[in-house]
């Protein structure tokens, strides 16, 4: 660790009052001359003037947190990071996320509710915008049988950000294995009960929200029955989001693009407000063709990210998509989705560096699936596209399954967003992590 290291914010109080009591002497030292002696130095008013200034910096940088922590320790309603009761340091939390930048996140699928179960630890101002073209599995077969939309990707997203109990959780993912339910999830049944007592599907997924205390929202992208198709480079037309990776691999023939209908189809009000007013807009990260882009072709959608003064941000997949993304690079991934978008509006796209251990990797690469690549022309496209490349460790592996790592890819991309709003105001954000950090130790959010 080297020294800047050892001053960044989020280290014990002690470190801290070490620091302000190194720049008080160093003060010390350049009022009294006398004491000079003791480091050898002359006593030329330039040594003086530069004690001053050393002693000064090292001062301003330690007072920041130790005020911050004299005011939590005498629980003066700043963080209540004093309060010794649990229930106290729950409601300070939920404070510190208030605080938190407004996050707009689009798409679907696994990948979505991933990167949600991070990002509700660092902020509660959370708005996912989901697919609703799902037409396969226990969500298509209640799309057929109800005329309902698909509740699976959404289901998943109320629980990736739902403050329950795991029990519930497991209730409500909660597979039958026998009779005319089997393969149906607990959690889209009551969706569809839900829907049933209620005068549309919005109302519906609003009470979900309340009823499992939600932090933030999440949303349909729109109220109308879609259905995606696809283009293949062959000619061919593929119907229903389901049936496009199998038709992919039959005919052995790319996607050329992905289109909806009904065309026209109309967007949630909510979801359009949510974009314009968002600190930062989060695609991906998902399947491509299937739950990200979709979302984009409802009308107003692209318009409004691209009108909107948030930043905005790709996340891309860590493994390609048999079906979808065979061979695709970074930068195949990005042209795609601004294609879709008719015009570019990504300022950052997020990429994974870490290497996967290749016992991992073999499942992956025998279903046809390989690493998404950075390549050197990536880099050189991306640079010309005047889009930025923030690389990290963003891979987490469990039983197995390749996944984001949420909580670093969050932090990242809150980190991003609270330096874009406050750039003119860096203790705002010195504020939100130091607190956080805190917070983290304490309440083991």
């Amino acid at each position: 660790m080297n020294f800047f290291d050892w001053l960044k914010p989020g280290l014990g109080i002690k470190r801290w009052l070490m620091v302000m009591v190194i720049g008080i002497v160093i003060i010390g030292w350049g009022f009294y001359p006398s004491s000079y002696s003791m480091i050898n130095i002359s006593g030329s008013w330039k040594y003086r003037i530069v004690l001053l200034i050393i002693g000064s910096v090292l001062v301003i940088l330690a007072g920041k947190p130790i005020r911050l922590f004299l005011m939590s320790l005498l629980d003066m309603s700043y963080t209540g990071l004093g309060n010794r009761n649990p229930m106290d340091r729950v409601s300070s939390g939920k404070k510190v996320l208030m605080k938190g930048p407004k996050v707009v996140v689009i798409g679907g699928g696994t990948g979505l509710s991933v990167l949600l179960r991070g990002m509700k630890k660092y902020t509660s101002n959370i708005t996912a915008i989901v697919t609703v073209a799902d037409d396969g599995g226990g969500s298509g077969k209640l799309r057929e049988d109800l005329g309902m939309l698909p509740p699976g990707d959404i289901r998943n997203c109320i629980l990736a950000l739902a403050n329950t109990e795991p029990s519930m959780e497991r209730l409500l993912q909660y597979r039958f294995e026998e009779g005319s339910l089997k393969g149906q999830s607990f959690g889209n049944l009551l969706i569809a009960a839900m829907n049933g007592i209620s005068d549309n599907f919005e109302e519906a997924i609003r009470k979900m929200n309340d009823v499992l205390a939600v932090t933030g929202k999440v949303l349909p992208v729109t109220l109308e029955d879609l259905t995606l198709y696809a283009k293949l480079k062959n000619g061919k037309v593929i119907k229903g989001e389901s049936q496009i990776p199998l038709k992919v691999r039959e005919l052995d023939s790319e996607i050329d693009q992905v289109f909806i209908k009904p065309e026209n189809a109309k967007p949630l009000r909510e979801c359009v407000e949510a974009i314009a007013n968002g600190d930062v807009i989060v695609l991906g990260p998902g399947s491509l063709y299937t739950s990200v882009i979709p979302n984009l072709l409802v009308q107003d959608i692209s318009d409004a990210i691209k009108q909107s003064s948030a930043i905005k941000v790709y996340v891309a997949n860590v493994m390609t998509q048999p079906g979808e993304t065979d061979g695709y690079s970074v930068w195949r991934h990005l042209h795609t989705l601004m294609s879709h978008m008719k015009g570019q509006s990504i300022d950052y796209v997020f990429v994974n560096n870490e290497l996967i251990s290749k016992d991992v990797l073999h499942k992956y690469v025998e279903d046809g699936a390989e690493p998404v690549c950075l390549t050197p022309e990536d880099r050189k496209l991306i640079d010309q596209a005047g889009i930025r490349i923030v690389e990290g460790p963003f891979v987490e592996v469990k039983k197995n399954y390749i996944r984001h790592d949420a909580i670093n890819l969050s932090e990242q991309i809150v980190k991003l967003a609270l330096e874009e709003k406050y750039s003119t105001d860096k203790l705002r954000i010195f504020d939100y992590y130091y607190i956080h950090d805190k917070l983290k130790k304490i309440t083991k959010i």
